[in-house]
């Protein structure tokens, strides 16, 4: 890929101008998005241009975002004072990039599922090959919930699911285990030595990765809030501290884009060094990526295009706050921007490609097929789902949703389909497809200029990485792990139980004449359709009930409905033992009958497997 060159756009240091364009964007955005906050601070290698807070950081009091003194929660953005922190501690000898990280480890060990060990090079370019995981424990709101960072590890240690190096899997526990590396070798409290060594050095006063917050700060931190029936709903503070490398940072704009600048200007920053120059140059130099052709990971930061420019930074997500730290060594640039409320994402995410499109303008180039493209185009069809999911918990069902199709289109392209949202692509090089409309945007304003389609050694399609999501590559899914699949066979099956069950409440003086054989077989599929008609109906209610709080705590509700598939399964498996019978000892007078009855048998049993494929069956939440 060709980078841009071009020197700084002069518009961007005027900074009555600058304030003019972001206040048009931002306030258009937010508005759209019932985003009820937000900040944004722009700076160059010299200092701050523009600092400016946007709605209330009190809505009910109308207290006003200050970018100066409010703190928002950076999320993810977090990690790269993590990433500070490692290769401080490499460059001090006592953290190695291409060791086992067990070698740092005594009182447990990450599980050797794999020949090759996991190191801080896979975890700092998310390829050290764990499952994602969270659910009752990532992000909680009560602060005696939290534990030490080493409990934590051991306790919430992920399944390994891929060889190290071979995927990108954007990993919240690799880099909980990376601050606590730090924490051995340092000996230091990791919260102390963020302290310590980068935020009292850089003058970041306004930042800390405490929870709950010091004195000093509380009252400046900005609310939390839902969009609830047509109000801002205040919504507790997020208490991350059981993972805190990976995301319990609160801090101003400005603070946020004081760290940018220190590492924008090689580790140093008004004097004070937290890195060394060739240090840091390494942390930002491309370390992974699944095609050179794409954009991919340094340590612990990721790049991103802009029309033409590489940004390398982080994004950063809790419930409520959504974030970007975006670095533009080329343009001499550090920008942080922070957005309040499930809207605030969109605002983020179009914020950045907004600003480009304003100072740093491209002419969009409508790209020309390769050779046989058309011919190709339906080989990559099929629908492929994140890397970064859960294979081993409950959690799998909860991400079953997110998926994305891609199927062939007009004219050789190919159209990726995600959240309701559509681009067009067109191969260009071969396995690699750009857009045809550059205009259009994803869900949540995603966009994703590239896709770089995986072969195996047979040329066969198994995954694709997307342009500006190099921590996150796809899989080929199989046909019984796609939701159109599972949804479409729970959906029949669903039709047969009510069918049953309705056809029982108008035969039940009939059947209760029945005997023997017949009245064991009526009553076999009737409780297993009961059964499971109350077990769907039932899981269903309690997700939507509990969908705001499945990542603070497994509820109660959730853990009493787990009863219900142990017992569905047992009455979908009498079920199909009656079923047995009904062929072998004649039951039920008539082939179509006992078809009939094997159809609900058959739903039966296809709920017991989706019930185990989907880890419903038990208590498999931790």
């Amino acid at each position: 890929m060709t980078l841009a060159t071009a020197t700084l756009a002069q518009g961007i240091n005027d900074r009555a101008e600058l304030e003019s364009f972001v206040d048009g964007m931002v306030k258009s955005l937010m508005k759209a998005n019932n985003a009820p906050s937000g900040v944004v601070a722009i700076a160059n290698r010299d200092g701050l241009i523009l600092a400016k807070g946007f709605g209330y950081k009190d809505v009910d009091a109308q207290e006003p975002m200050d970018p100066h003194t409010t703190l928002v929660r950076p999320g993810s953005v977090s990690k790269l004072a993590t990433w500070v922190a490692v290769m401080q501690q490499v460059e001090r000898g006592s953290l190695d990039l291409d060791a086992d990280v067990n070698t740092y480890l005594d009182d447990f060990q990450i599980a050797d599922t794999y020949n090759e060990p996991v190191t801080l090079r896979h975890i700092m370019t998310h390829t050290a090959g764990f499952e994602d995981g969270g659910m009752g424990y990532l992000i909680i709101d009560d602060p005696d919930r939290a534990m030490p960072l080493s409990e934590a590890m051991a306790r919430y240690q992920p399944a390994r699911v891929n060889p190290p190096g071979k995927q990108t899997a954007y990993s919240n526990y690799a880099t909980a285990l990376a601050g606590l590396l730090v924490e051995r070798v340092s000996g230091l409290p990791f919260n102390r030595y963020l302290q310590e060594n980068i935020f009292d050095p850089l003058g970041m006063q306004r930042s800390t990765f405490e929870e709950p917050l010091p004195e000093s700060l509380a009252a400046d931190m900005a609310g939390s809030y839902k969009l609830d029936a047509g109000r801002y709903a205040d919504q507790p503070f997020e208490i991350i501290s059981s993972f805190a490398p990976a995301g319990s940072q609160s801090a101003t704009a400005t603070d946020m884009v004081r760290f940018g600048r220190a590492i924008l200007n090689g580790g140093e920053l008004d004097g004070n060094r937290i890195l060394a120059e060739d240090t840091t140059n390494q942390m930002l130099t491309r370390a992974f990526s699944h095609d050179e052709r794409m954009m991919g990971m340094a340590l612990g930061f990721y790049e991103a295009d802009y029309n033409g420019f590489r940004v390398v930074g982080h994004g950063g997500d809790t419930q409520w706050f959504h974030s970007f730290l975006g670095i533009d060594q080329v343009n001499g640039l550090t920008f942080f921007v922070s957005f309040g409320g499930t809207g605030g994402s969109t605002v983020r995410t179009l914020f950045t490609g907004a600003l480009y499109d304003q100072y740093f303008p491209s002419e969009p180039v409508r790209p020309q097929a390769s050779d046989g493209a058309e011919e190709r185009a339906a080989k990559f069809a099929g629908t492929y789902g994140f890397w970064r999911t859960n294979f081993s918990t409950l959690e799998k069902l909860i991400r079953s949703g997110t998926a994305i199709k891609v199927a062939p289109a007009a004219d050789g392209a190919i159209l990726l389909a995600l959240g309701g949202g559509g681009k067009q692509y067109l191969e260009v090089e071969d396995n690699l497809f750009r857009e045809l409309n550059p205009g259009v945007s994803l869900a949540g304003g995603m966009s994703a200029p590239l896709l770089a389609f995986q072969t195996d050694g047979q040329g066969a399609v198994t995954g694709f990485v997307i342009d500006g999501l190099p921590f996150m590559s796809l899989r080929k899914l199989s046909v019984h792990e796609t939701p159109g699949f599972n949804m479409a066979m729970v959906a029949f099956c669903v039709l047969v139980f009510l069918v049953v069950v309705i056809g029982r409440w108008y035969r039940r003086a009939d059947i209760r004449g029945w005997h023997g054989p017949d009245r064991v077989a009526a009553n076999g599929a009737f409780y297993a359709a009961l059964v499971n008609l109350v077990t769907v109906i039932a899981g269903a209610l309690a997700f939507a009930i509990t969908a705001d709080s499945l990542f603070t705590e497994v509820p109660a509700l959730l853990k009493a409905w787990l009863v219900l598939p142990i017992v569905a399964t047992v009455a979908g498996f009498y079920a199909a033992w009656c079923g047995v019978g009904v062929w072998r000892n004649g039951a039920l007078a008539g082939v179509w009958a006992r078809i009939r009855y094997s159809v609900i048998a058959a739903c039966a049993l296809f709920m017991c497997w989706f019930y185990y494929f989907w880890n419903i069956l038990g208590y498999q939440y931790l």
